[in-house]
């Protein structure tokens, strides 16, 4: 099977979403911000954080988006994300670490309880899925008080937009299907 890579533009101006033909992850996603946090999740990542300009990788199902940092022109960085995603990929290596594929599992399999697997259960099935269009994610912290909190992740750290659809998007839906939820919050 060829490798098909596909580059869609973000509502993040700071990054680019590269949609694959096949898949990466078995399941949700994973963002990494550091060499060192790459180092032990994921080789992909840690070579595409040694990219210049790149200051953020987010690792969905069957995409990956790119964030650029103060340093580096997108047409340099896009060519060189290009050919780090044909080489690794090509050659078949791990996405993921045996650590990066553990913290998947334990994140997929986090025994939330009551009213936070409800929260979790939207946001799995409704809200994750509409934001991966654009290359961003979203992670349940916890349920506290009425409060939801959230990481932003990929295209939704640092959107223009995101404060628009943390309100307008996720807490209104929220608030309908979880009627104890009153506000929710990105850390």
């Amino acid at each position: 099977m060829a490798l098909g890579i596909h580059l869609e533009w973000t509502p993040n101006p700071n990054t680019l979403k590269y949609v694959l033909n096949h898949p990466l992850l078995s399941q949700g996603s994973l963002s990494i911000s550091s060499k060192e946090q790459a180092k032990v999740l994921s080789p992909l990542a840690d070579k595409l954080l040694g990219l210049e300009g790149v200051s953020g990788v987010t690792l969905g199902m069957g995409f990956i988006s790119v964030t650029k940092g103060a340093a580096g022109e997108w047409v340099k960085i896009n060519d060189w994300v290009v050919e780090v995603l044909e080489q690794h990929l090509s050659a078949g290596e791990a996405v993921l670490t045996e650590e990066g594929q553990a913290y998947l599992e334990e994140q997929a399999n986090r025994d939330w309880t009551g009213i936070e697997s409800r929260i979790a259960k939207v946001l799995e099935t409704e809200i994750r899925p509409a934001l991966a269009m654009d290359g961003g994610d979203v992670a349940l912290e916890r349920f506290e008080g009425g409060v939801v909190y959230l990481h932003l992740r990929g295209a939704c750290a640092g959107c223009p937009s995101a404060k628009i659809t943390l309100k307008m998007g996720i807490e209104v839906r929220l608030k309908e299907a979880v009627p104890e939820v009153q506000e929710v919050v990105a850390l």
